[in-house]
């Protein structure tokens, strides 16, 4: 039975760690509160890691394999995901970001990234798939032998203004290859919708758009159409960064405040806090930062440079998406990571703080 519940939101104006993170400092640099409603869409979600709405229904990928169909009326529906390669979820690998074609409703494709097995190697691909019926299969590998782990495998595909795919990919546990350019491993890649490295990327002939990251989850494009994306620092250190083709953001060589020429330093970072941040969605001059270990949406005000804690009280939070005056957030707490309810993982509706 669905229903509203009163929560406390932040509206003072005022990144990370692997998922396994030493204990949080103090947030009391982010202060409090206001009330709204929140409203539970959908509950008993396995492992779910990103949103994706198209007018009344939700797809959201988890991480065992599946894509959950949910209606606004709560309704669910388990959508069977046939592969060429199965699905591999450990650790911090499975079925992860998800993406609907432009023309998603006349041809009925999506791009996946997920994790998978070869040659006893943990990998990970970008895939296109076709919704038939009541399930999906896979129709074209636009990417495979993606350096993978059981952790840092980054996973966020999304559709930038320009219509190409961009895809975060972590560095596997390798630090080193971050700052390899024959390496895909901890960076940001981009792709043409069928596959193909765009003739514009920065360099030649390589799906690579920025590199030197750790392991970046979330993407999202201003109203000007900057770039941002969050990523997990080593120890505390959050970041968000403000990404443009070609650059380099320092790992492993720099964090936080540190500085060293031809590498961009942070343009949000947590200091010695630990957010874990994942989902990130941009709505009306403001950022919104889904944390796992730090278990809030934060939201980030562009032009006041100011943060704070927009909702919070209901876990990890993996993913948010923006649509309609309204904020969705997806819980993580059935992750192995966190303290789950006998409803989790959930899908939340938050009215969208003004």
């Amino acid at each position: 039975m669905k229903k509203w519940l009163l929560i406390a939101l932040v509206l003072l104006t005022g990144c990370s760690s692997p998922e396994k993170a030493p204990e949080e400092e103090s947030s009391e640099n982010i202060p409090a509160s206001t009330s709204a409603g929140i409203k539970v869409i959908a509950k008993k979600l396995e492992v779910p890691w990103n949103i994706t709405k198209l007018d009344n229904s939700f797809f959201i990928s988890q991480r065992k394999g599946t894509i959950a169909e949910i209606y606004s009326d709560g309704k669910k529906k388990e959508m069977e995901l046939k592969l060429d390669q199965p699905v591999l979820h450990k650790g911090e690998g499975g079925l992860l970001g998800f993406e609907l074609d432009p023309a998603f409703s006349s041809n009925g494709r999506a791009y996946i990234y997920h994790t998978y097995k070869e040659k006893e190697k943990i990998m990970n691909r970008i895939v296109q798939i076709q919704k038939k019926g009541s399930g999906w299969q896979e129709t074209k590998e636009l990417l495979a032998s993606i350096p993978g782990g059981t952790i840092h495998n980054g996973g966020r595909i999304a559709l930038g203004p320009d219509h190409k795919l961009y895809v975060t990919v972590g560095d596997a546990g390798v630090k080193e290859s971050a700052q390899s350019k024959q390496q895909l491993s901890g960076k940001i890649l981009r792709l043409n919708l069928d596959g193909s490295v765009p003739p514009d990327n920065p360099f030649k002939g390589s799906y690579i758009f920025s590199y030197g990251h750790r392991n970046p989850q979330g993407m999202a494009w201003s109203k000007d159409g900057t770039m941002y994306a969050t990523e997990h620092g080593q120890s505390a250190h959050d970041e968000v960064n403000k990404i443009s083709p070609g650059k380099n953001y320092g790992w492993p060589l720099i964090q936080g405040d540190e500085k060293r020429e031809g590498m961009e330093s942070p343009f949000i970072h947590s200091g010695e806090e630990t957010w874990a941040p994942s989902g990130l969605a941009y709505s009306k001059g403001q950022l919104f930062i889904a944390t796992l270990r730090g278990e809030r949406l934060l939201a980030f005000d562009l032009k006041h440079r100011k943060m704070t804690v927009s909702f919070q009280g209901e876990g990890r939070l993996r993913d948010v998406y923006a649509s309609d005056h309204y904020l969705y957030v997806v819980t993580n707490n059935t992750d192995g990571r966190g303290t789950p309810s006998q409803d989790d993982d959930r899908l939340l509706l938050l009215k969208e703080p003004h």
